[in-house]
C-alpha cells in the first residue's frame, strides 16, 4: 500500500482538503461546516487503485463510523461502494493513522452511532429527511481489535 500512487477525490473542495492535510501531515483543523473531518485512504471497488476520502470525524472510545449520507441524494457516494468491496483500509485522525476494518450496523448499535453522527455534524439530521432511502452507517474497529468476519454475519 506505501509505495502504490493515491488517486485524490474528485470534487474539487475534498481535494483541496486532502492536499492541505498531506502537505501538513495532520487533519487537525480542517473541517467541513465547524466540524472535523478525518481521511481514509480506501481502494476502488471497481478499479483497484487507492483513493483518498476525506469524511466527518464520528469517533468514539478509539472507534469511528462514517455515513454514506451524500448530502441525502438519492444514491450512495462512491466510498460505500469501495468500503463494501474492500472493508479494511487506514484511516488518519490527526497525525495518527491507523488500519480500521468497516461494519455495517443496524439496530440499537446503529441508533447510538447515528446519535453521536448527529452530535458530531449536525446536518446529518436534515439529510436523513431529504431522503428516502437507508442511509448506511458503517463502524470502523481498529484492525487488532475487529471482529471476525463470522461475527459480523
Amino acid at each position: 500500500m506505501a509505495d502504490e500512487i493515491v488517486e485524490m477525490p474528485l470534487s474539487e473542495h475534498a481535494r483541496e482538503q486532502t492536499k492541505r492535510i498531506l502537505e501538513s501531515g495532520t487533519t487537525e483543523g480542517l473541517q467541513i461546516g465547524g466540524s472535523p473531518i478525518v481521511l481514509m485512504t480506501l481502494r476502488g471497488a471497481k478499479s483497484g487503485r487507492l483513493r483518498y476520502t476525506p469524511v466527518m470525524r464520528v469517533e468514539h472510545d478509539g472507534r469511528y463510523a462514517v455515513i454514506a449520507s451524500k448530502r441525502g441524494a438519492p444514491g450512495h457516494p462512491t466510498w460505500y461502494y469501495n468500503i463494501k468491496a474492500h472493508p479494511e483500509f487506514l484511516l488518519q485522525d490527526g497525525t495518527v493513522t491507523k488500519v480500521f476494518v468497516a461494519r455495517e450496523v443496524e439496530g440499537a448499535e446503529r441508533a447510538e452511532w447515528w446519535e453521536r453522527a448527529e452530535k458530531a455534524f449536525p446536518s446529518y439530521a436534515e439529510y436523513r429527511e431529504k431522503t428516502d432511502r437507508h442511509i448506511p452507517l458503517l463502524v470502523l474497529d481498529p484492525k487488532s481489535s475487529a471482529l471476525p468476519t463470522e461475527a459480523r454475519d
